[in-house]
């Protein structure tokens, strides 16, 4: 007899959280890191998917149906938002298909000193003003006017605050907050069709990853990724270490309690935390350990202590770090790797956290199917040995070659029953 949705659904969680727990499930799960292959895989561009969220997450839903992912990667985490919403706000970190990129090409992150090393007192008084009146105006054309408004905490001088609105009639702060009305519009949208999405995906029996909301970063990311941008912060580790430090310190609790909120509105408890600086190339270990690994370890253990799985994908090189993951409780984390050495990350780490990771993408869309059935025969019997392993990919998929991901999935689900 067919299995109902909620028996799939119940069976796919239980072989996850087995091998997070690092126990042995019932065969090695496939966790399938789809990123922007569903817009190729359906015959799309990648600008319609930023434009078109039904079509776009349409696509996702193909193709969890036909490659039967264990988990689903979320769609919110290739496409954040629509493209009109970004286009309402002028918005200018990102180029994505169709603006600043070809409308077949993935989106990139525009890096920036977006906020100047003689501005870290200003951010360090007050981050709420600083990001209202001196950051948003940087990164959206159309929020330039902001700079304009009084500090926010003239808003705590009571009725003599009624009397500051009127810099709000001014016309362009005025068409400022207009175009943040407008991009809402267009973010509702696309939250809508995410709803609905997450609903369909639960009628067929599948978990996601994590909920949309449920995203976090390595304090020391947030600092490098948006506001001093990365050679700022490799300068400010030489020449204001003491200032960065305090940066870092001060949006821990924003890291933190985003993601307990974000876990704790879409009732996952999974906490997706892409990890931008802290591979092997960025830093030394003496500077990872003083810049970057407290914050982590802080934002992985608030997680932990809630009751959350921290799903971390260590982006780039982390052959060196693995001494410090040891530190970690026990099976108590989704640790995705990259360029890691995962058969070497076994004897290090095998007995703490759950490896997850890592065919080459090269394989993916180059290699034949016989390389692609060894080297995950390889992954399945060396790092899936006694559990603790979710076979997935080194990073998001965008470009693999359809005919490829299917051998691979079904392989893996062959070749991967313990027992």
């Amino acid at each position: 007899m067919e299995k109902s949705p909620q028996e799939l659904c119940r069976e796919r969680e239980k072989r996850i959280n087995e091998a997070i727990q690092l126990k042995v499930p019932d065969r090695v799960p496939f966790f399938l890191p789809s990123g922007l292959f569903p817009a190729k895989y359906v015959g799309m561009t990648y600008e319609e998917a930023f434009y078109d969220p039904e079509k776009w997450f349409s696509a996702h839903k193909k193709v969890n149906q036909d490659f039967e992912s264990d988990l689903y990667w979320n769609p919110r985490f290739g496409i954040l938002t629509s493209g009109q919403a970004f286009e309402a706000v002028d918005f200018k970190q990102l180029k994505w298909p169709g603006h600043g990129v070809s409308p077949e090409h993935s989106f990139q992150f525009v890096e920036g000193e977006y906020m100047k090393p003689e501005e870290y007192d200003a951010f360090l008084d007050d981050p709420s003003d600083y990001a209202f009146r001196t950051y948003l105006p940087r990164v959206c054309g159309t929020l330039a006017p902001l700079a304009m408004l009084p500090p926010l905490k003239s808003m705590l001088l009571g009725y003599a605050a009624v009397g500051l609105t009127a810099i709000l009639a001014i016309p362009d702060i005025a068409k400022a907050f207009e175009s943040l009305y407008r991009a809402g519009l267009e973010a509702a949208k696309w939250d809508a069709a995410s709803t609905r999405f997450h609903d369909e995906m639960a009628d067929l029996g599948f978990p996601p990853l994590a909920g949309d909301a449920a995203v976090s970063l390595a304090p020391f990311d947030l600092v490098s990724d948006f506001l001093r941008g990365m050679r700022g912060t490799m300068l400010d580790m030489y020449r204001r270490p003491e200032q960065l430090l305090q940066a870092i310190e001060k949006v821990e609790p924003l890291v933190i309690n985003a993601a307990l909120a974000g876990a704790h509105m879409s009732g996952i408890p999974r906490v997706f935390i892409p990890l931008h600086r802290g591979a092997d190339g960025f830093m030394s270990n003496e500077q990872f350990e003083t810049f970057y690994w407290p914050g982590l370890k802080k934002l992985l253990m608030s997680l932990i202590n809630a009751g959350l799985t921290p799903c971390p994908i260590f982006e780039g090189c982390y052959d060196s770090r693995l001494p410090y993951l040891k530190e970690l409780p026990k099976g108590k984390i989704f640790g995705m790797f990259d360029a890691t050495d995962v058969f070497q990350a076994k004897g290090i780490i095998g007995d703490r956290i759950c490896i997850v990771g890592n065919l080459p993408l090269s394989l993916l869309q180059t290699g034949t199917l016989d390389q692609i059935r060894d080297y995950s025969k390889r992954l399945i019997e060396e790092v899936g040995r006694d559990g603790g392993f979710i076979m997935s990919a080194r990073a998001a998929l965008d470009e693999a070659d359809p005919e490829r991901v299917k051998a691979w999935a079904d392989f893996t689900k062959e070749y991967g029953v313990y027992g």
